[in-house]
């Protein structure tokens, strides 16, 4: 819809310096209509074939849509050049007050055991041996089941996966154990403002109303009102699935390497049993909202310091009409949707609350006055067509879970397109939705802490505090008569649409320069990713640089924004980002105007003016932000803290907090032009491009940079990539740290296993591969520790080592010598591995590493991180599988006796234990209740993160895997 397409742009010219806008159609609750297909009766199991589903001309998959005699409905990918197939099962159950407990429950629980195959962990198990990966998530109106897997195992994990809808188990120990994650979960996302918003919007809604409900559940919900009600939960669960699992109001979609017909044959024989109990799934006729609740005004205090205007109005499901009205990917058919304007506030707009609204009914009376202008609608026509032909690919697993609700949604042969048709004008259809935006309808919520006083009321499930109110019909009339702003336009014709996609022919003499040039060879789209690496060593010469660079990139976003709303629209994306070299611009997508989004880049950076207004809000945001770490999740402040004790220079939060200070636009003004002067550039272009088109691309940005200001190259030694503190052999340090926001704890383990080689990566991720399934099926599963799990490999400046990160209610020394038990348990656990089990495991890690790219701007990335690592290993993938297949399960042994065990001579392992001081955290409670002996001797602790670097060594940089000239002043663009 053309409102969607353009009002973030223009509200954002209007607004001035106040307010940063954006507009979204967002889904709140599911109405999906069940229509049966009645058809004759079939002695087939397959009633129905759709063969003629559209697809992208550049598509070379084959598919077929399969109505099966149980009514489910089918979508079967072949694709036989897959590296990894892929299955999801989407259940169109739409949430109900009386048994929404019970939906989240069995959609957990349904993984832990069926008759067929009773192993709670039999699931997981195979996939993780052969290479795949599995998830499952619940929305309000479906509920979601996806794995994927190598190629030749897509037969028996289909039946396995199979059995989840026909016999699971529900045993009491899994039931009891599945209820724990829930409530763990439902632990950790309770000082999250998102959540909590969420909920809210349920909790104020109608009360009679099935969306007014708790959202996902807890030990209260599951265990103990259940009990108190004389309520077995395991029956209810498996009265629900029995009740609401049927297959015809599921969807399957899956795609593996097999034809058409050995697919058929495949689902056929493993799915048709399925019951059907003709459920037809409930329907929500009602608004969640009913017309009292209009015209109100929410205060939220939030968890964060944020500051946000939230307006909503009402809007009719649009899902039938999707070949002329261009809905979010996202949108489910049958879905009762609010159309959203989100604002992010300053201080100083926040007193002006009531003129941002009148500006935006300004915008819609210009919208009114106008009409719906069928340019626009052609323009996202255009667009939609673009995208839809030369769509990126996506993994497998990404593309079958994205396919199957959609199943439920549009008929199978638009299936595909649904998304990206837009074949039909019907402007009376716009009016009659923006019709509906107008005061009578209008819902707000103010976030800001600023209101946590005034607050009179509280969530019952989140403790958000909030106060509602009435909005006075005085303000509710001037809206009315808002009339018109001069200032308000409809946006220009898009320029950056492409209009040639022509590829270029390939180059037979391609050669690597300083310029990284590769022309794409394998995806064959018009499309080009273009990175610059803009390397000085003034970005992170010192706190107050860093900040400076910050705000600079912050700055310059914000200043381009409006101009490259356009190219985004016509799917031309750009990125400017800050790190510790220096800064990072990267252009992506359709490749035929990318010179004119370059030269505007680089002509408005080497010019770049400061706005006074908006350094102000950046400057506040920025400050902010840092101050905001605090509320994040314990786990990512374990992450924080093992970087800051294990890199060689890193200023941290505190650091950067206590200079901001010290920013200001003179300061800014003076540091912009010294950082562009004194720096190298490293540059990849990769895609559809020749060398020709690539030299001129990079002409552009040298150009840009030498005639506006007094470039000087650097040395090699500037150039100096940061290294890694090496621990000693035989060490165990312990870094602790407080969180008073969250109640929840974690720990983050780490065992340094020495320098990136071929034979040290192979063999360390070998290991992780091996432990994965294990590590999340003892510590999560069975102990229940938390529902955060964590196990893999942890690499950073050349150095690597296994890592392994809890977080939980349970205190971090309690949970240190849990995971140490565990990886005790590990030795055992290889040595009675058979042979044919370890050869799966190192089976499935070559096929992981060997995995296609799906996208080209996958395909980017990897060259990309081998040229900022300055180690340029481009085919790295071939060289270590080969060696991995060299691999023994005694390799496996000796490096964990030699690294891993515990009080082997070698081994170097750092704690980092983040401590709940929340209430009911961890460290609140009586330490004896969490702690255990220590197995060896006690940790060294850190008590001073500047002491404990200072008397460390650090490794040497790894070395570039071909022979090429370091990077510095000898080095031609």
């Amino acid at each position: 819809m053309q409102i969607v397409k353009h009002t973030r742009l223009l509200l954002k010219s209007l607004a001035g310096s106040h307010i940063r806008t954006t507009v979204y159609l967002y889904s709140t609750v599911g109405l999906v209509k069940q229509t049966n297909i009645k058809m004759a009766n079939s002695p087939n199991l397959v009633l129905r074939r759709i063969d003629n589903i559209t697809k992208s001309q550049e598509d070379n998959r084959s598919y077929r849509g399969l109505e099966l005699v149980n009514n489910m409905k089918v979508l079967l990918v072949s694709d036989p050049n897959t590296d990894k197939s892929a299955a999801a099962m989407d259940v169109n159950i739409v949430i109900q007050k009386k048994f929404w407990v019970w939906h989240i429950s069995v959609s957990i629980c349904c993984f832990l055991g069926t008759e067929k195959y009773p192993n709670e962990n039999d699931y997981n198990k195979f996939l993780s041996e052969h290479g795949g990966s599995s998830n499952a998530a619940t929305y309000p109106d479906h509920t979601l089941y996806y794995f994927d897997i190598v190629p030749e195992k897509l037969n028996c994990a289909l039946d396995r996966f199979s059995q989840f809808f026909i016999a699971p188990l529900f045993t009491e120990s899994a039931t009891e154990r599945e209820i724990s994650a829930v409530h763990s979960e439902h632990e950790k996302n309770i000082p999250s403002d998102v959540w909590r918003m969420d909920q809210l919007d349920k909790h104020i809604s109608n009360p009679d109303h099935p969306y007014n409900t708790f959202g996902t559940g807890n030990k209260y919900t599951l265990i103990t009102l259940p009990k108190e009600r004389g309520i077995n939960v395991r029956e209810k669960l498996l009265e629900f699935h029995d009740k609401w699992y049927s297959s015809n109001i599921m969807s399957l979609a899956v795609l593996g390497k097999e034809s058409l017909e050995e697919l058929e044959e495949m689902v056929v024989e493993l799915f048709s049993t399925v019951k059907n109990k003709n459920i037809e799934a409930p329907v929500w006729k009602t608004h969640p909202f009913k017309e009292d609740q209009f015209k109100t005004l929410v205060y939220i205090s939030p968890v964060k310091d944020v500051r946000n205007l939230n307006i909503a109005f009402p809007c009719e499901d649009l899902t039938e009409f999707y070949k002329s009205a261009w809905l979010e990917v996202n949108q489910h058919q049958g879905v009762l949707v609010f159309f959203g304007v989100a604002v992010d506030l300053t201080e100083e707009g926040m007193k002006h609350v009531d003129d941002i609204i009148m500006l935006i009914f300004q915008y819609l009376n210009m919208l009114k006055k106008e009409g719906p202008l069928k340019w626009i609608q052609d323009e996202n026509r255009d667009i939609g067509q673009m995208i839809f032909r030369f769509k990126d690919k996506e993994s497998p697993r990404s593309y079958i879970s994205s396919l199957v609700h959609s199943i439920q949604e549009y008929p199978m042969e638009n299936v595909l397109c649904a998304n990206y048709m837009l074949s039909e004008w019907e402007p009376e259809l716009v009016e009659k939705v923006w019709n509906n935006f107008v005061p009578d309808n209008i819902r707000i919520a103010v976030i800001a802490k600023k209101f946590e006083e005034e607050l009179d009321e509280e969530e019952p499930w989140y403790g958000t505090k909030y106060k509602k109110t009435y909005i006075p019909d005085k303000t509710i009339q001037a809206w009315k008569d808002a009339g018109l702003c001069p200032d308000l336009k409809m946006p220009e014709i898009n320029e950056f649409i492409p209009t040639d996609f022509h590829l270029y022919p390939i180059d037979e003499d391609v050669s690597l320069t300083r310029v990284w040039f590769k022309q794409d060879d394998q995806f064959l789209l018009p499309k080009a990713n273009l990175m610059f690496d803009f390397v000085s060593p003034l970005a992170y010469l010192d706190p107050l640089n860093c900040n400076l660079t910050h705000m600079l990139v912050q700055l310059f976003r914000d200043a381009l924004n409006e101009y490259a709303y356009a190219a985004e629209l016509a799917g031309l994306k750009w990125e400017l980002i800050n790190t510790k070299y220096g800064l990072i611009l990267g252009i992506g997508g359709y490749n035929n105007k990318q010179h004119i989004l370059l030269e505007k880049i680089m002509e408005k950076l080497t010019n770049f003016q400061i706005d006074p207004k908006r350094f102000n809000i950046c400057k506040e945001n920025y400050i902010r932000n840092l101050k905001n770490f605090s509320a994040e999740q314990p786990y990512q402040h374990a992450v924080y803290y093992l970087t800051v004790l294990l890199t060689e220079h890193s200023w941290t939060k505190q650091e950067l907090l206590a200079s901001t200070d010290q920013i200001t636009i003179e300061r800014l003004e003076a540091f912009i032009p010294q950082i562009l002067s004194k720096m190298h550039i490293e540059c990849l272009v990769h895609g559809n491009v020749n060398k020709e088109k690539a030299l001129h691309l990079v002409q552009i940005v040298e150009e840009n940079l030498t005639s506006n200001l007094n470039m000087s190259p650097l040395l090699p030694r500037q150039l100096l990539l940061n290294r890694e503190l090496k621990l000693e052999e035989g060490c165990h340090y312990l870094y602790e740290v407080q969180n008073d926001v969250h109640k929840s704890s974690c720990i983050e383990l780490y065992y340094q296993c020495g320098l990136q080689t071929k034979e040290n990566n192979i063999v360390l991720e070998l290991f992780a591969q091996i432990i994965q399934e294990p590590c999340f099926n003892i510590l999560r599963t069975k102990e229940q520790l938390g529902y955060i799990v964590f196990s893999g490999v942890r690499r950073s400046n050349g150095v690597q080592g296994l890592r392994i990160i809890v977080q939980s209610d349970r205190h971090p020394t309690y949970l240190d010598n849990r995971i140490e038990e565990f990886l005790e348990s590990m030795l055992e656990y290889i040595n009675d591995m058979s042979e044919e089990e370890f050869l799966r495991h190192r089976e499935a890690l070559a096929a992981q590493r060997l995995e296609k790219p799906k996208q080209l701007s996958t395909q980017t990335n990897r060259f990309w991180s081998e040229i900022t690592a300055q180690q340029y290993h481009f085919d790295r993938a071939n060289v270590e599988v080969a060696y991995l297949r060299t691999l023994s399960k005694c390799d496996i042994i000796e490096f964990y006796k030699q690294l891993l065990k515990n009080n082997a001579d070698s081994r170097k392992k750092l704690s980092v234990h983040v401590v709940s001081m929340a209430d009911g955290g961890a460290g609140r409670v009586a330490e004896k209740e969490f702690t255990a002996e220590t197995n060896g001797p006690l940790p060294s602790i850190i008590n001073d993160i500047t002491v404990f670097k200072s008397s460390h060594e650090m490794y040497p940089l790894v070395q570039p895997y071909i022979n090429i000239t370091r990077k510095g002043n000898k080095c031609k663009l």
